[in-house]
């Protein structure tokens, strides 16, 4: 999806020059590609619902009650509560219906409509009322230590009109903020509304590059955020270091939970080792298990080199325990004992030696010197 800013010329892709972001909001950041947009459906009729992106990835649907032609990135006046409000077309046709299924939102009269496609008027008008954000968000911060509330303000959104702004804060307990909201109201001459958000919409909202080397998941694809225990990681046999394991947000990285369940499907052909495996040697511990090659590696108690064993064959200890049999290590049941053959042959190795010995050209050679 492009905008007007980035559009190619002459073949050659020309860039809005916002170092790396669109100036307009529309090329990188939360971008749906329809990839039904050029198929033909059997039904004539089309899917009249219309999802809308706003500042920061935030999306809803708006119903095209007028049969306005739209086109993906198109900017639109959509209805919203005490005014309208100005965003882009990310997503249009049936794949909406099925985003509305998705997130199991009922297709009633309770979804606005769109006003028409956004002129040039009201687009100056939405960066005028953009401008105001920056100064606002500063000096909120400033009334709110003034005021000495535990919140942390991290976004303010001006609705298009220019008569409703948005706060976004967070906050690790119930904040009361009745006062600050006359003061904001006094002094900004504007409705107030205050948002509170998690830690980690706060990161998708305010974007910026992972540990990885790419750009937030969150700020960028990720709109559901599932739960990330410390048992993820464990089950990725990753160390439980917490300056390794969090994100910006102060939490759990959410990548824990993208290669999880491969891990839970290879660890059901993993023993489960809960005590150490008892040889004649010693016991071993379990030192770490490499999951996908199934090996494990084992130590005794004083000794530093670890011995590699198949999964197949630590099984096979762990059942003889269980009969209370003790193999002689780790690796072999019982040790072969050495044949009585040796020996029996050893005096035949003395006896060769000897006539060997005897039988030197070299010691005949000396003795005919010495004569």
């Amino acid at each position: 999806m492009g905008c007007s800013t980035c559009s190619t010329k002459n073949g050659a892709v020309s860039g809005c020059r916002n170092n790396g972001g669109c100036s307009t909001g529309g090329c990188n950041k939360m971008n749906v590609f329809d990839w039904l947009s050029n198929m033909e459906f059997p039904s004539l009729s089309t899917f009249d619902i219309v999802e809308v992106k706003f500042k920061n990835g935030h999306k809803d649907f708006f119903r095209n009650t007028k049969d306005v032609d739209l086109t993906t990135g198109d900017a639109v006046v959509v209805d919203v509560p005490n005014g309208y409000h100005i965003g882009h077309v990310s997503l249009q046709g049936e794949l909406v219906r099925l985003q509305m299924q998705k997130k199991k939102v009922p297709n009633n009269d309770q979804i606005r409509t769109i006003y028409r496609i956004a002129t040039e008027q009201d687009l100056e008008k939405f960066h005028k009322v953009g401008n105001r954000e920056m100064p606002t968000l500063y000096r909120t911060r400033e009334i709110i230590q003034k005021l000495g509330l535990s919140m942390k303000l991290s976004d303010v959104e001006y609705q298009a009109d220019n008569n409703k702004a948005t706060f976004y804060y967070s906050a690790d307990s119930r904040v009361d903020f009745r006062e600050l909201i006359k003061v904001l109201a006094g002094e900004f001459r504007i409705r107030i509304e205050m948002r509170q958000i998690s830690l980690r919409q706060e990161a998708g909202r305010l974007g910026g590059i992972g540990s990885c080397g790419r750009e937030l998941c969150c700020s960028t694809w990720l709109s559901d955020f599932k739960s990330v225990s410390t048992s993820a990681a464990r089950y990725q046999n990753l160390s439980l270091n917490p300056s390794k394991l969090s994100g910006q947000c102060g939490r759990l990285k959410c990548c824990l939970n993208y290669e999880l369940e491969t891990y839970m499907s290879a660890l059901k052909r993993i023993p489960e080792v809960n005590r150490p495996l008892k040889t004649r040697k010693g016991e071993a511990v379990l030192q770490k298990t490499d999951i996908f090659k199934r090996i494990m590696w084992f130590s005794f108690a004083g000794e530093s080199a670890w011995v590699p064993l198949s999964a197949q064959r630590v099984q096979e200890v762990l059942e003889l325990n269980k009969r209370g049999e003790v193999p002689d290590t780790l690796i072999e049941d019982h040790i072969i004992a050495k044949s009585d053959s040796g020996v029996l042959n050893n005096d035949l190795v003395k006896m060769d030696k000897k006539f060997q010995k005897k039988h030197n050209p070299k010691r005949r050679n000396k003795r005919k010197k010495k004569n």
